[in-house]
């Protein structure tokens, strides 16, 4: 991609459980030239969501990395994820100037 950006899809099928159950293991990322990951979508490894008052804690395994930050990502479909990670990567291509 134009300035030394590029991209990795990790993605096959699997039993469906209660952390894939939508049968998909994934990772999606996004890289730059120092192969420094920008931005990632994955269900590799299980988050706590913040806490909300009075609520149940919930591990969430379907997140987005957006840098340093680590914030679930609701899994609808395999379209939805391709698009909300392609929007991701042109937002953030475009605001650093490639």
């Amino acid at each position: 991609m134009d300035n030394g950006y590029w991209v990795k899809f990790k993605v096959h099928r699997v039993s469906e459980n209660e952390h894939t159950p939508h049968g998909i293991k994934y990772s999606l990322t996004l890289h730059d030239k120092y192969n420094r990951r920008i931005v990632g979508y994955d269900n590799a490894h299980g988050i706590k969501p913040k806490r909300k008052k009075y609520s149940g804690m919930r591990l969430v395994w379907d997140h987005k990395h957006d840098c340093s930050t680590v914030i679930p990502y609701e899994f609808e479909d395999a379209f939805q994820l391709m698009d909300d990670f392609w929007n991701d990567v042109n937002v953030i291509i475009i605001q650093r100037g490639s």
